[in-house]
């Protein structure tokens, strides 16, 4: 069991750390609502990953290999259309104060949404960890269960040391917080126009 812990907790990291279009708006909400507000994000990947899960472990293996271009296309555009709102953002942080969208609640379905929309997970899931958590399985159930919970709860942690680093950091400097938003647009805008590209190249 030892060795599937090992394997959650060193991928659950990499995933945490990896850059991504979830890490860029996790940083995004966390510097518009601070980290109090914001630290619910840090379980958006198990709110997100639980269905994608289910679905590598019991149909994926059978759907056309054209699933990977439906949402690349699909995130690329819910990507590009956050960059643009962050932009607006980070331009005008007085009307983003007295708009309602700023509540987690509100900001938690479009975090689960832009992992539902990117194929990564469900290569990670259906490519690498996937078949390591069936393997476990079939030796014992625990094992894959004790390599999930080592997964996510290592995931979870360093997501909310994210969000707490970033949200403390930019109050040394008042101008590094505009700064930081406008790079999370970026990254956003980057990764949907990636995403889009690929999608349109018929790329998987």
């Amino acid at each position: 069991m030892l060795s599937y812990i090992i394997q959650g907790v060193t991928y659950g990291f990499a995933a945490a750390v990896q850059p991504g279009p979830l890490q860029a708006y996790i940083i995004l909400q966390a510097l518009k609502n601070g980290w109090r507000r914001s630290i619910v994000y840090a379980l958006v990947p198990l709110l997100s990953d639980l269905p994608i899960i289910a679905l590598v472990v019991t149909v994926l293996a059978f759907l056309p290999a054209g699933w990977v271009i439906v949402l690349r296309l699909a995130g690329g555009v819910f990507l590009i259309y956050l960059a643009v709102g962050a932009f607006r953002t980070a331009l005008h942080p007085a009307e983003e104060t007295a708009s309602p969208e700023g509540s987690p609640q509100r900001g938690l379905l479009p975090a689960v949404a832009i992992n539902l929309l990117n194929p990564n997970p469900y290569l990670f899931w259906s490519l690498v960890a996937g078949p390591i958590l069936l393997t476990g399985w079939k030796e014992s159930p625990v094992f894959a269960v004790a390599m999930l919970a080592a997964f996510y709860l290592v995931m979870i942690i360093v997501c909310a040391v994210i969000i707490l680093v970033v949200s403390i950091a930019h109050r040394f400097n008042p101008r590094l917080r505009q700064w930081l938003m406008i790079a999370s647009a970026i990254g956003l805008g980057i990764f949907g126009a990636y995403q889009l590209w690929m999608g349109i190249t018929g790329k998987v």
